[in-house]
């Protein structure tokens, strides 16, 4: 008895130790799980895929879009898709808060590749997991790194304009104001610090940083952290008035590239957003952060897949929870 107990341990921890990683997030009600679709929709990743890369083709800032799309959605409700929501009569869209207003985009892709996922599988993949996949298609098809996206979302029923107004770090926070930010998500400085390294692609208005050039601390100074001769620069082209929506680099060295160029920008006292220098100026961790980043791509790399799957399973609706919306910028009737 005591051998046939002992060939079945062995037997058990044989069968663990040849068990492939899985990186599923425990939620309320089920698993999220990359193999989701593999049976009930097994195009879905290769459609979203192909239609991202045609997107970013077309206009390479989409890419940054998408990402900063789902990093958007997850900290308003978890990932939910609330951010699709278009208002109605029952609710007030989140497309109309501070942190989205004239600048979220990428609505019409999303669109794209839920048209064409109706007609391959009709109600079966969430609008939320169409927005973890493209996230991630997106850094990939930019020179970033690849993961397995956890999958099994379903979409939310409502959406939240005070807590997209509130929840979502600020350009100008202080960095304890995004650390807490982050916390209140379950992250931590690590996840803060690689995620943040998500602006190595993308553009920032004037309107966002506008302030480290004329008057950073209210006393019509500005900001000492930036670099002088940067920020004449950018005066050039971000005056003290008008001009708002004029786009900046948020790495100006390699813009479109997925790389860790923008932690060594940061170093050189030329992040764009205050939200960025702060990583270094105002925290031992996050400035270790930031050297080790700077100075290994591969490890940046390799946190930042692991922090966007982290990102990925804040409180999503699972099981019976949310539903899996026919149009994302509407809920079912």
């Amino acid at each position: 008895m005591a051998q046939s107990i002992s060939i079945v341990l062995v037997l058990a921890l044989a069968l663990l130790a040849f068990a492939p990683l899985c990186l599923c997030g425990k939620t309320t009600g089920g698993y999220l799980y990359p193999q989701f679709y593999d049976r009930s929709c097994p195009k879905a990743q290769e459609i979203v895929k192909s239609i991202v890369a045609k997107a970013v083709a077309k206009e390479a800032r989409m890419a940054a879009s998408l990402l900063r799309l789902h990093f958007h959605d997850c900290f308003v409700k978890g990932c939910d898709a609330s951010i699709l929501l278009d208002s109605s009569r029952s609710i007030i869209s989140e497309k109309r808060s501070n942190p989205n207003r004239n600048s979220a985009r990428g609505f019409e892709v999303i669109d794209e590749i839920k048209s064409a996922l109706e007609k391959e599988c009709p109600q079966t993949v969430s609008c939320a997991d169409i927005m973890a996949l493209a996230a991630r298609d997106s850094t990939v098809i930019t020179g970033g790194p690849s993961w397995e996206v956890p999958l099994g979302r379903r979409d939310s029923r409502g959406a939240s304009l005070s807590g997209s107004n509130n929840n979502i770090p600020a350009p100008n926070n202080t960095f304890q104001t995004i650390l807490t930010k982050f916390k209140l998500q379950g992250l931590d400085v690590v996840d803060l610090v690689a995620l943040s390294g998500s602006h190595t692609i993308g553009n920032a208005r004037c309107t966002s940083f506008r302030q480290r050039l004329y008057n950073q601390s209210g006393n019509g100074q500005p900001d000492s952290t930036l670099q002088q001769s940067f920020a004449a620069q950018l005066r050039t082209r971000c005056p003290r008035s008008g001009g708002d929506q004029n786009l900046f680099f948020l790495d100006f060295v390699s813009p479109t590239k997925f790389d860790n160029s923008y932690f060594n920008n940061i170093l050189a006292s030329k992040g764009l957003l205050s939200s960025d220098q702060v990583l270094l100026t105002s925290n031992e961790a996050s400035m270790e952060l930031v050297k080790k980043y700077a100075g290994n791509n591969e490890f940046f790399f390799e946190q930042f897949a692991k922090s966007m799957v982290k990102m990925g399973n804040i409180s999503p609706l699972t099981g019976y929870r949310g539903e899996i919306r026919k149009s994302c910028r509407n809920i079912n009737s």
